[in-house]
């Protein structure tokens, strides 16, 4: 009977009153912010969005955190300042606390960061130092369950890395070896579901590949993009993960999806509303969200999906500043949490 249900479908458990997916041989638990989805539909209350860093147009970087409420639309507030300025960071979050791992703290001289911020998601307030990742990089990407933060791929002085290291997001502490991308890898994206971390693209391929967050171990094949990219983003409800934007080198308006229990290519999605590249995104369990990002030219736009059917991206307002990054967003109401 297993056999006849196709991974990522999902019921509703009438005797627990939760929302479950099938992962191909069991079904499992969705985990929300929002105790009733039935009737909450798009709506989660409490679903915050943050932004952190980025790189200013006149060359500087940003020591920015902004913030947004993901149930609704408008501009972003001013949350706070990370511990030091820097872009091209990774970030990732449980439902309580988000973290800001590496980046590039200085263009001249290049100065790469190993610095990990966290700050606590619904209050406001300036990054407080957690520890410090296995290598200084930048141009990476982060993906999260509830408990545990991974780290993967990036750039170095001297080269690009197939690094994946994880660190127990509700402690403070340095992070850990984890395994290996499958290739040495820069300016990739990442999502997760509570299982799964996925990274997708980077130096301008399609290639998506995925770990078991519980565990440790190198990365496994997924399947591909529809179009190879450097610099897309990413985010995920808990079945479902998306790719928007990118270079290849001709800036990319294009979104696309996968599910993340099963393997397999990515399918169209829609287009963002302005064609970029390194863009931050953060996502509740029903929207993604874009901001920010590279024209050639510097943007403050955000824009949202609703993760579950497919379409264009809609306006949802601005940043506080013109900045972009690269996959420095995150959230407490994620597809991983």
């Amino acid at each position: 009977m297993s056999a006849e249900i196709p991974a990522g479908a999902m019921r509703f458990n009438s005797d627990s009153q939760k929302l479950e997916y099938w992962n191909g041989s069991a079904w499992f638990q969705i985990h929300t912010a929002t105790p009733n989805l039935a009737t909450a539909g798009d709506r989660q209350p409490g679903a915050r969005g943050c932004f952190g860093g980025g790189h200013n147009p006149d060359g500087s970087k940003s020591d920015v955190i902004d913030y947004i409420n993901l149930s609704s639309t408008g501009d972003a507030v001013d949350f706070g300042n990370l511990s030091q300025a820097r872009s091209s960071a990774a970030a990732c979050s449980s439902s309580t606390r988000g973290l800001f791992g590496g980046g590039i703290s200085s263009p001249s001289p290049l100065t790469f960061a190993d610095t990990i911020d966290f700050i606590t998601i619904s209050s406001t307030g300036n990054a407080t130092d957690f520890g410090n990742l296995t290598q200084a990089r930048d141009i990476f990407a982060a993906c999260s369950s509830s408990t545990r933060g991974i780290f993967g791929g990036g750039r170095t002085p001297s080269s690009k890395v197939d690094v994946i290291d994880f660190v127990t997001i509700a402690s403070t502490g340095n992070a850990v070896d984890f395994g290996n991308l499958i290739a040495t890898i820069e300016g990739v994206s990442a999502c997760s579901s509570s299982i799964r971390g996925v990274w997708g693209g980077g130096n301008t391929i399609n290639t998506i590949q995925y770990v078991t967050i519980a565990s440790t171990g190198n990365a496994t094949d997924f399947g591909d993009l529809t179009v190879a990219r450097e610099g897309p983003t990413a985010c995920s409800s808990s079945t479902r993960g998306v790719f928007a934007g990118g270079d290849t080198p001709t800036k990319l308006n294009s979104i696309e999806y996968i599910q993340i229990a099963t393997l397999g290519n990515a399918v169209k999605f829609g287009d963002l509303t302005v064609a970029r590249s390194f863009i931050y995104a953060c996502s509740s369990s029903t929207r993604g969200v874009f901001a920010g990002g590279y024209t050639p030219t510097f943007l403050n736009t955000i824009d949202y999906i609703t993760i579950l059917s497919t379409g264009d991206a809609v306006d949802f307002g601005d940043l506080t500043a013109i900045r972009l990054s690269n996959c420095s967003g995150l959230s407490n109401a994620h597809g991983g949490l």
